[in-house]
């Protein structure tokens, strides 16, 4: 490290947003363009360069962060580029979506505000593709060997090209008319641009990958055909089974899972329809779930113009310092403000700060009541036990809505009959696609990578599967690999308890 003190000299800063009022106007993203850059070297600066770098071992990646901190303190971008690309295919997709369980890890996290880690990939990324950089790489030689990867999600494409930079002739099967997963219709594009991800669509293409969009493997292509005309099959594609809310009224209309929800909202910010045919403009929304894709509806709901919202966790509002049960260097369940928040606070108070919080937490949905046509007109909510969040009996309210939106995660992939049964695919106890330790599941060439296969998770996760599931193919198809392979079995398992 350049400054051995940078660490007490320099305070946190994280990247600016741009105020509430201007960035709820449109679906730009949230932060403050240019405005990263000129904070990041200090900010890279006050990384200790720990003799055991916690951060490194925190990341399911590997990245390498000492080493890029570094070198953007020094202003080497260049070299920081090199040495971010080395561990990462996306790194603008976590620099922006990640809850960086890194920064959890940082040394500094014991007793003091983390490095900025989130913030320096994003910033090295942007600076990378800014002065050409980022290129396609291609194979210096083809092997003889094809493979089919399903989804092209995070996971998905980061095996895609992976496998493709090694030779082989992949191709990439999504049964959505547009290319990216839930990096394309799940997350609001105020938090990923939908350019971002285009722009590595067509980086993967020039390296040779090919894209069959609008295919859905299972169905208008037979899976076990498909395994016959390639090498390898690689099953990426997610874990979208939403988990519901078996409560009385559930059956009423206005009551919609997030991710029929999210993905209209994209779909009109990408010209395909002229407004979503759920969207929450002038309607009191009610959103169940605590989580990431909660926050992504409620600033969707914003956006839309709706004209109240609630926001419901059943568990009990964290602290604001990590809980004894979260010991350092996990990644802690503390109170956390998404700029989602901070725009339904800012907006439900104008004139200035205001304790205002859209969340109601530890708020257990008892029922839901409608109208003579069946539309929903109110919940029935009541206070959460802290131990069994289960309902407290007297503590029973209503609260008026219109609409309702589940933002309660999701239980595995879909149990497509066709995929499943074409390609000899079981079930783990957890709902997962079920696999061995080198991914392999089903008949032989076929392996499960991603949310598919751990159950739901986190991008970061995404990406490393996809890297780790191409090495295992690369060895399968060619006896040995060169491919890195940054996720340990062991830690697949625990990970997916």
């Amino acid at each position: 490290m350049a400054d051995p003190w940078g660490f007490l000299r320099t305070p946190a800063q994280s990247w600016p947003l741009r105020p509430v009022p201007e960035r709820v106007r449109d679906w730009r993203d949230v932060h403050r363009p240019h405005a990263l850059l000129p904070i990041v070297s200090a900010q890279a600066g006050r990384c200790m360069d720990c003799g055991i770098p916690f951060c490194h071992q925190a990341c399911p990646l590997g990245n390498l962060i000492p080493e890029w901190n570094r070198l953007v303190e020094e202003e080497d971008w260049a070299a920081a580029s090199e040495r971010l690309h080395a561990t990462n295919n996306f790194p603008e997709f976590t620099g922006l979506t990640c809850p960086a369980p890194c920064e959890s890890g940082c040394v500094l996290a014991i007793d003091a505000e983390p490095v900025t880690i989130k913030n320096v990939e994003a910033a090295i990324a942007e600076y990378a593709w800014n002065e050409g950089w980022v290129r396609p790489l291609p194979p210096e030689r083809q092997s003889d060997r094809t493979v089919a990867v399903i989804g092209s999600g995070p996971a998905g494409l980061a095996c895609a090209q992976q496998l493709t930079r090694a030779g082989h002739t992949v191709a990439v099967y999504e049964r959505d008319d547009r290319l990216g997963g839930l990096l394309r219709y799940g997350i609001p594009s105020f938090k990923l641009e939908k350019h971002q991800v285009d722009r590595r669509i067509e980086q993967m293409r020039a390296e040779g990958t090919v894209f069959r969009p609008g295919v859905a493997v299972g169905s208008d292509v037979d899976a076990a055909e498909l395994r016959a005309r390639h090498d390898a099959v690689v099953v990426a594609v997610g874990a979208t089974v939403p988990r519901e809310l078996p409560v009385p009224g559930r059956e009423l209309s206005g009551i919609e899972q997030a991710m029929e929800f999210l993905p209209l909202a994209n779909r009109v910010q990408q010209g395909d329809l002229p407004r979503s045919p759920l969207s929450a403009e002038g309607r009191r929304v009610v959103i169940v779930g605590g989580g990431d894709t909660g926050a992504d509806c409620l600033g969707t709901v914003l956006r839309q113009g709706a004209a109240s919202v609630r926001q419901l966790d059943i568990r009990p509002q964290p602290g604001a310092d990590r809980p004894p049960e979260d010991p350092w260097p996990t990644y802690p369940l503390v109170y956390r403000v998404t700029p989602a928040h901070e725009e339904a606070r800012t907006l439900a108070h104008p004139a200035g700060e205001s304790d205002h919080d859209a969340r109601t937490f530890a708020a257990a949905t008892v029922e839901f009541t409608g109208d003579r046509e069946g539309r929903v007109r109110a919940l029935r909510v009541a206070d959460a036990a802290p131990d069994s969040r289960l309902p407290v009996p007297g503590s029973e309210r209503l609260i008026p809505t219109d609409l309702v939106l589940l933002a309660l995660g999701f239980s595995g992939p879909e149990r497509h009959a066709g995929l499943m049964s074409q390609l000899g695919l079981g079930l783990t106890g957890g709902g997962a696609f079920a696999r061995d330790q080198d991914f392999a599941a089903g008949m032989p060439g076929v392996f499960v990578a991603g949310d598919a296969g751990r159950g739901q998770s986190i991008i970061v996760w995404a990406i490393a599967e996809g890297r780790a599931v191409a090495a295992a193919v690369d060895r399968y198809l060619t006896g040995a690999s060169n491919l890195p392979a940054p996720v340990h079995p062991a830690d697949r398992n625990l990970s997916a308890r």
